[in-house]
C-alpha cells in the first residue's frame, strides 16, 4: 500500500540547505549516487566473505543510463539494496548513515572500503533533479520498494516489482539542468570522479546497451611497486594526466602502518618554463575522488607535480569535499615530503648523471620546496647542485671551497673546543663569497673576466625562484656565506695589482656621460681588452629590484663605471682632442653599459649614431 510522508530533518528549511551548500560543485552530485551503489556492492561482499549471503557468480558492477527523451539519469547497482524499513532509515532520516550502521555491525570482520553517508550523498541528487526515484530491493528477499520524493520535505513509498537485488536511482533532471543528459558530460564526470572506483561502471545512452567499463577498477598506484614496470608507469601517467611528455622519474608511495597511504608522485618535464607552473595531485579515499591539490594533505610545493595519492584514513566531513583538523593529516603530510626527499637524494647517490640530466627540470621545484619546508630543506640541502660557468655541476660546498660535514671532526679537549671557536669567530668575520651569473647572454662579458681570471660563479638565471632562493641561502648561513652577482664588484683577481686612481681619466669620463649619480673609478684590470664595466652594489642592487616588484620605487640603483687603465684606447685618451675624448669616453660608456642591461632608445640610438660616425671616420682615411 502506498504511504505518505515527511522526511525527517529538524526544519523544512535544511533541505534548500541541503541542495545548495553542502557540496562545492554541483557536478559532484554524479560522484555521491555512484559511490553510493559502489558502497551497496562493497557491503554485499562482505556479507557474501562472511557467509551471510550468497554470491550468485555475476559480475558486481554499476550501471548508468541517459534517457534524453524523458529527461532521467539513472544509476543502478546490484549491491546490498534496502528494505522499506532501511529506506525509511537511511533516506527518510538524514542524520543517520548506512555505512557507519553497517561498520558498527560487521566491525570485527572488517569494513576497508565502505564510504560513508548514504543519506546525505543521495540528497545531493536534488542539486540537479526536480524529482528523484528510488527503487531498491533487499538481499534479504523483502518486497522490492520504490521511493519518491520532489524535494520539498515530502515522500511517497509502496512496494513495488524490481528484479534482483540492488538498488536503482532515477533522476528526473531539472530544465537548467539538461547539461547533464549529455553522454559526453557524464563520461566526462566519470572519468574526473570515479575513475578508478573498485567495480565497473557502465554508461548506456539512450538504451544503445552497455559499453565498456569507463573506469580502472585497479589502478596501478594501488599495486605493489615490484610488480610495476616503467612502462606500466609511463602509461598510468600518461592516461591520467593527459601528458605525452614521459615523465622524469616518479615516486610509488605504498605503506599500511601507522596510516594506510598509496599513490605515485610523478615529476614532469618543466624545461624552459620560467615561472613555476602548478601540477595536479589528485586525493582519493578508498579510490573516489575528492579533490585536486588539497594544501592540508599536499605541500604547496608539492602541488608542483603530479600525482595520485589514495588515503582512506584522511578525516572527511559528510560531504567528502573538505577535510577535518587533524593531526593525522600533518602526520600523512609529512611522510609524503619524506618519501620524495628520500627518492632525490637515492637518485643523487646512485645515478648522479641522471640526476644531473634532470636537474634543468627540477631545479625549480627542489629551491621552491626548500623555501617553504624547512624539513624538506634539511634533507636536501647536501644535493642542491649549480652549474658553473663550464657548465658543469657543482655542490654550494664545492663553489664556496667550504669542508664537507663528513671532514669536521669534534674537538678532544678544552682546547680543541677554543681553537674550534676561534675559528668559528675567523669564518664569521670573512664569509666566503659565491658569485652567480642570472643572464648568461647579457653577462657574457664578466663571464669571460671571470674565467680569464681562473674565476669560476654560478648559473642562477631563474628571475622567478632564484633571488629567492639566494637570499635564502644566506639566512641559512649568514656567517658562512654571502651571495654577489658578477657584476657587484671587481673581484681582486681580476685587477692586475694594486688599486690606481687617475683622477684625470675620471673627470673625463664624467663630464662625457654627464650622469650626476654615476660613480667613476679607474683601475688596471687584468684583461686588457675590456675598456671598462658597470658594478652594481649587490645589496642596493636588491632593494631596488624588491621595490620595483612591489611598485614602492622607481629607477635603477646607483651604478660604479670601472674604467680599465690597461686597455689601449683608455691609455691614449688623454693625448686626444677635448672633443674626441668626449666621443671616445661616452662611447665605451654606452658598450660597458650594453654588457649591463638592455639600452634605453635614446641610449641605443646613440651608439649606433657613433658606430657610424666611426665608420665615416674610417672610410674618409681610406
Amino acid at each position: 500500500m502506498k504511504r505518505q510522508g515527511n522526511i525527517k530533518i529538524s526544519s523544512e528549511n535544511m533541505m534548500p540547505i541541503i541542495k545548495k551548500w553542502l557540496y562545492s560543485d554541483k557536478d559532484i552530485f554524479l560522484r555521491e549516487i555512484v559511490a553510493n551503489g559502489i558502497d551497496a556492492i562493497t557491503k554485499y561482499k562482505k556479507l557474501v566473505d562472511m557467509a551471510e549471503a550468497e554470491d550468485d557468480g555475476g559480475e558486481y558492477c554499476v550501471k548508468l543510463s541517459v534517457d534524453k527523451d524523458a529527461a532521467t539519469l539513472t544509476v543502478e547497482d546490484n549491491g546490498i539494496g534496502m528494505t522499506e524499513d532501511e529506506v525509511e532509515k537511511y533516506i527518510t532520516q538524514i542524520a543517520f548513515s548506512g555505512a557507519s550502521d553497517f561498520l558498527s555491525k560487521y566491525e570485527k570482520a572488517g569494513g576497508d572500503g565502505i564510504i560513508g553517508h548514504f543519506g546525505l550523498g543521495f540528497y545531493s541528487a536534488y542539486m540537479v533533479s526536480d524529482n528523484v526515484e528510488i527503487f531498491t530491493k533487499s538481499y534479504k528477499g523483502t518486497p522490492a520498494v520504490h521511493w519518491e520524493s520532489d524535494g520539498n520535505s515530502s515522500y511517497s513509498i509502496e512496494e513495488c516489482e524490481k528484479e534482483g537485488r540492488g538498488t536503482k536511482i532515477v533522476m528526473h533532471i531539472s530544465e537548467q539542468e539538461k547539461e547533464f543528459l549529455d553522454e559526453n558530460v557524464i563520461r566526462t564526470l566519470i572519468r574526473k570522479y570515479c575513475s578508478f572506483m573498485p567495480y565497473n561502471i557502465y554508461l548506456s545512452y539512450k538504451g544503445d546497451g552497455k559499453d565498456k567499463p569507463l573506469n580502472d577498477t585497479c589502478p596501478l598506484y594501488i599495486k605493489d611497486p615490484k610488480e610495476c614496470t616503467e612502462e606500466e608507469y609511463k602509461k598510468f601517467y600518461t592516461d591520467t594526466f593527459m601528458d605525452f611528455n614521459e615523465p622524469l622519474f616518479w615516486v610509488h608511495l605504498n605503506m599500511d602502518y601507522p596510516f594506510r597511504l598509496k599513490g605515485i608522485l610523478y615529476f614532469p618535464k618543466t624545461r624552459n618554463k620560467l615561472e613555476l607552473e602548478r601540477g595536479m595531485v589528485k586525493l582519493y579515499c578508498n579510490q573516489v575522488f575528492i579533490a585536486d591539490n588539497i594544501k592540508e594533505v599536499i605541500p604547496e610545493f608539492l602541488m608542483l607535480l603530479n600525482g595520485v595519492i589514495d588515503c582512506p584514513d584522511i578525516p572527511l566531513n559528510v560531504s567528502r569535499s573538505f577535510l577535518q583538523n587533524d593531526r593525522q593529516v600533518q602526520k600523512i603530510s609529512k611522510h609524503i615530503t619524506k618519501k620524495v626527499a628520500d627518492k632525490l637524494t637515492a637518485l643523487y647517490k646512485n645515478d648522479r648523471a641522471k640526476y644531473e640530466e634532470c636537474w634543468g627540470d627540477i631545479a625549480n621545484f627542489i629551491k621552491f620546496g626548500c623555501i617553504k619546508d624547512s624539513d624538506f630543506y634539511d634533507k636536501v640541502k647536501d644535493i642542491i647542485i649549480y652549474k658553473d660557468l663550464d657548465g658543469k655541476y657543482l655542490s654550494l660546498k664545492e663553489f664556496a671551497g667550504m669542508p664537507s660535514d663528513e671532514s669536521s671532526e669534534e674537538p678532544a679537549d678544552d682546547q680543541g673546543e677554543k681553537a674550534e671557536e676561534g675559528k668559528g669567530e675567523e669564518q664569521k668575520q670573512e664569509a666566503k663569497t659565491v658569485y652567480y651569473v642570472s643572464d648568461e647572454l647579457r653577462q657574457a662579458q664578466y663571464i669571460k673576466m671571470f674565467k680569464d681570471a681562473g674565476l669560476n660563479a654560478m648559473v642562477c638565471d631563474n628571475a622567478y625562484i632564484d633571488p629567492h632562493f639566494i637570499t635564502f641561502l644566506e639566512y641559512k648561513a649568514p656567517d658562512k656565506l654571502k651571495f654577489a652577482r658578477i657584476d657587484a664588484a671587481v673581484d681582486g683577481a681580476l685587477k692586475d695589482g694594486d688599486s690606481e686612481d687617475d683622477s684625470v681619466i675620471r673627470d673625463i669620463f664624467k663630464e662625457a656621460v654627464g650622469d650626476e649619480k654615476l660613480t667613476v673609478k679607474t683601475e688596471r684590470l687584468k684583461n686588457a681588452a675590456v675598456p671598462a664595466i658597470i658594478n652594481v652594489d649587490e645589496i642596493m642592487r636588491r632593494y631596488s629590484e624588491m621595490g620595483q616588484m612591489y611598485g614602492m620605487m622607481e629607477g635603477d640603483p646607483a651604478r660604479t663605471l670601472v674604467v680599465n687603465l690597461s686597455n689601449p684606447v683608455v691609455s691614449k685618451i688623454k693625448e686626444m682632442s677635448a672633443e674626441k675624448q668626449k666621443f671616445a669616453a661616452y662611447q665605451i660608456y654606452l658598450l660597458a653599459l650594453l654588457s649591463f642591461k638592455k639600452l634605453s632608445t635614446e641610449e641605443l640610438n646613440k651608439l649606433i649614431e657613433n658606430d657610424l660616425t666611426m665608420l665615416s671616420d674610417f672610410t674618409a682615411q681610406k
